[in-house]
């Protein structure tokens, strides 16, 4: 079974369990059994392990046959090697046993707050309103739904598994809950395409409306896939919905990631949790065209350096929070409505100007449409840069809006080459590190500008007017033969166009149709 057929089937019987629940409710207790799934997996097979190597005179762990059950319980053997600690009560084996008793659903509460307790950083963070919701029967359903799969075989060994079913799961629910959810959830391949152009290796790294912590946790990857030491990242977000805080906590506490999600979940505009630091990369998916984001009361705010958004649109208010927040190298990947590239409305045009004029705008890149699950508004990347380096002066654009493919009937999908052909044009362009070649203009798909050439578009920042159109191969054909080729065909065509018509209105004639 592949990684993806797994999370299809694991989805579906949970989704089958549903019943009349709505998404947005049943959501919170499977995504917690999943997690407790996880960390007593994780537990688990490293406690087997650890028991086959103290048993085994020819291992360097070995221990005499007294001193076992202390190694095996002692914490530190653990969190040495990034495990979960998991209490006793809270492993699935333990919860498996109980998952038809009555009381399952506080036996589920109770564990979460075991892990809380042993796991200071989760404090007040684990969901533990299982028995709220008075549904002990499903509960145990869904224990022995889970309780046949293992997280740590086969191929679901290999990478993030735990990110993705979690991740899968998000989606899934957010299309479940039509445009009230998502609020959390970047497609993976708009995440894994700002991740690569960063390329973050070392520093800090912020998100201000994190959601569930997936540009965090892509960015680890980048890391750990260029050999780097996910050490050398530090993490801080911020997250205003509460829930959604609490997923994000979740998520990069499994993974062991020491991470800063400010003391509570906060409105980023007006109660920034890292007001003093100021971050080296920012990787951010802010929600869209926010209307009502309290601009009265920021009037004044120092982070309005090229102008104070409008109040009827927190766009520019994201992209000047995220400029002011970068350090003197700091770069920043910003996922935004297409609008914010074109739009006069309400000073916007003069603060998109003021940007373009400072020289902050490194890259834009123009994204396929239906890549998101829970909204069709057609959507860039602003790429800004404190320093450019070489490329000063200079902007460069990509338009993607041909690449990618279905992945459902609704949704598409960037693909890995899609993805690094993008990276490498930006990289190539830069000349920086991960530069595989040379760097030029591609018609259609990519194309480097300066300040005259966007003052000639009136400083519209729409990548389809920089690249121009594709080129057309030639084909040799001269242009008298092909005019001739084509009429002689399009000529066969009506004559078999009018026999269709009259085939038709006989059809119908026969039918007592006349036309």
């Amino acid at each position: 079974m592949t990684n993806q057929e797994f999370k299809s089937k694991l989805f579906a019987a949970a989704d089958k369990l549903r019943s009349n629940m709505d998404a947005s409710e049943y959501k919170y207790p499977v995504l917690g059994l999943i997690f407790l799934k996880y960390v007593s997996d994780a537990f688990t097979n490293f406690r087997t392990e650890l028991e086959k190597r103290i048993s085994d005179p020819d291992d360097e762990l070995y221990e005499e046959p007294e001193y076992r059950d202390d190694v095996l319980n002692d914490r530190d053997e653990y969190t040495s090697e990034n495990i979960f600690w998991t209490p006793e009560k809270a492993r699935w084996a333990y919860l498996q046993a109980n998952a038809k008793s009555p009381d399952i659903a506080k036996i589920l509460d109770d564990a979460m707050r075991e892990i809380e307790h042993e796991n200071p950083k989760l404090k007040g963070i684990l969901y533990k309103e299982f028995s709220r919701l008075n549904i002990a029967d499903k509960l145990g359903q869904l224990i022995d739904e889970f309780s046949v799969i293992n997280f740590d075989q086969g191929e679901l060994s290999r990478g993030d598994a735990f990110g993705q079913i979690f991740e899968y799961f998000l989606g899934n629910f957010a299309s479940s809950e039509g445009k009230r959810g998502g609020q959390y959830y970047t497609p993976v391949s708009i995440v894994d395409l700002i991740v690569e152009i960063l390329a973050p290796k070392k520093g800090r790294v912020y998100d201000p409306a994190c959601g569930s912590g997936g540009m965090f946790v892509h960015s680890e990857k980048f890391v750990m896939n260029h050999h780097g030491n996910p050490n050398d990242i530090s993490i801080y977000g911020q997250e205003s919905n509460p829930t959604t805080w609490k997923l994000a906590a979740m998520n990069l506490a499994i993974r062991g990631f020491e991470f800063d999600l400010g003391r509570e979940p906060a409105d980023t505009f007006h109660n920034d949790q890292h007001k003093s630091v100021k971050m080296d990369y920012v990787l951010a998916n802010p929600p869209f065209n926010i209307s009502d984001w309290g601009q009265a009361a920021l009037i004044e705010d120092a982070r309005w350096q090229f102008g104070v958004p409008p109040a009827g649109n927190a766009n520019f208010g994201w992209l000047q929070h995220m400029y002011a927040k970068l350090s003197p190298k700091g770069r920043a990947g910003v996922v935004l409505a297409n609008g914010s590239m074109s739009s006069n409305t309400s000073g916007e045009g003069t603060i998109r100007k003021a940007m373009i004029e400072a020289d902050i705008i490194d890259c834009m890149i123009a994204l396929p449409g239906q890549l998101f699950t829970n909204t069709q508004i057609p959507a860039c990347i602003w790429f800004v840069n404190r320093d450019k380096g070489a490329r000063k002066g200079q902007t460069l654009f990509i338009d993607l809006r041909n690449k990618g493919q279905m992945i459902s009937r609704v949704q598409k999908e960037l693909n890995a080459e899609d993805i690094h052909e993008a990276a490498q044009l930006y990289h190539n362009w830069m000349q920086d590190e991960f530069a595989d070649g040379d760097y030029e203009d591609i018609p259609g798909l990519v194309k480097s500008a300066d300040l005259t050439d966007i003052q000639k578009h009136d400083y519209v920042l729409t990548p389809g007017r920089y690249v121009g159109a594709a080129e057309v191969e030639d084909d040799g054909e001269p242009f008298a033969e092909k005019m001739a080729r084509l009429t002689s065909q399009l000529s066969e065509q009506f004559k078999e166009s009018d026999r269709l018509e009259a085939e038709i209105k006989k059809n119908l004639a026969g039918l007592g149709y006349e036309l």
